[in-house]
């Protein structure tokens, strides 16, 4: 098992390093530093701004494959991912804003796998009954709804809710406040600050599972192993449970790795719209200043988001396919 880890992790990696190596010249070619100086008084001239940029590997005039390989041999030497158009050390910003999104959408995601996972067990056990109507009813419906659209509805149940209940114990912005000290208190203050966009989260990431879920488990009901287990005295949900749900959870156990890039396109609007301090907020920031050294970082954050995902189901499937532990 561990060689096979071993070997999806090193395929990963590899990935993640061509990933990021083609959003450097991407984001080369597409944004423009020198946008930053154009609008400051007194008017600059391109020589100007061009060595104002020199001193970040940003100059224009200097190839782009010294200032790639310049960029690359500082990330991999010194962890070095560079400076802004302006001055500011991407590591300054990334080193609070990562742990920011990855408790996000860490939490974000498990809470979606294992809510979807549980209600397509349900309802699949109840075909057709009145729950699997109405819960597929529920999931087609926010299924269609932008992540925006919920964000902005959860805020105002939330508002609603505080000034309903005369307690002020929903956050509907920032990921913590300030003022508060101590260990067990800022702990109560930022899980507070996360219930909002981890439900935000949760809502638009946990169909895909209870929809993929139910129609997975329905084809494995019917499958001669179940029913020759409920033969030898199995009652219904201890078939579903040891050897049904088994075999169906092996394909969302793979699709949890692809799911991950789709939750970190949700948190870019839900960090912005509940004011978080994220990686989201701070990729929409370098577009917008033409950052490309922040907009690489963050696409190699990104990356390492999905293979982490994505190695922890191939974990998942050895554990749940007995094929792979034998090949």
């Amino acid at each position: 098992m561990v060689r096979y880890v071993m070997r999806k992790a090193a395929g990963w990696l590899l990935m993640i390093v061509v990933a990021t190596n083609a959003t450097y010249f991407l984001a080369s070619w597409f944004l423009d530093p020198r946008s930053n100086f154009k609008e400051l008084r007194p008017v600059r001239s391109e020589a100007q701004i061009d060595r104002a940029l020199a001193p970040y590997n940003l100059d224009p005039r200097v190839p782009l494959v010294h200032r790639w390989w310049d960029w690359l041999t500082s990330v991999v030497l010194h962890f070095d991912w560079g400076k802004s158009p302006t001055g500011v050390s991407v590591n300054g910003e990334m080193g609070y804003r990562a742990l920011v999104s990855a408790e996000l959408v860490v939490i974000a995601t498990v809470l979606s796998v294992v809510v979807g996972v549980a209600l397509g067990v349900y309802t699949a056990a109840r075909q057709y009954g009145w729950a699997d109507r109405v819960s597929q009813a529920v999931s087609i419906v926010v299924f269609n709804i932008p992540t925006s659209v919920a964000a902005l509805a959860v805020v105002f149940v939330a508002i609603w809710l505080n000034q309903h209940a005369g307690l002020h114990f929903l956050y509907v912005a920032g990921e913590n406040s300030p003022g508060v000290e101590g260990l067990f208190p800022t702990l109560a203050d930022r899980l507070l600050h996360l219930i909002l966009p981890t439900l935000t989260l949760t809502l638009m990431g946990y169909v895909g599972y209870h929809l993929t879920q139910r129609s997975l488990l329905l084809d494995t009901l019917n499958a001669d192993f179940v029913r020759t287990a409920q033969a030898t005295g199995l009652t219904r949900a201890q078939a579903i449970r040891r050897h049904a749900l088994r075999a169906a959870l092996i394909p969302t156990a793979t699709s949890v790795a692809f799911s991950v890039p789709a939750v970190f396109t949700g948190a870019v609007i839900t960090e912005t719209i509940f004011g978080w301090n994220g990686m989201g907020r701070y990729f929409i920031q370098t577009i917008g200043k033409n950052d490309v050294h922040g907009a690489v970082a963050t696409a190699a954050f990104a990356a390492a988001l999905t293979a982490i995902g994505a190695i922890l189901a191939d974990i998942a499937t050895v554990f749940l396919d007995p094929r792979v532990r034998v090949s």
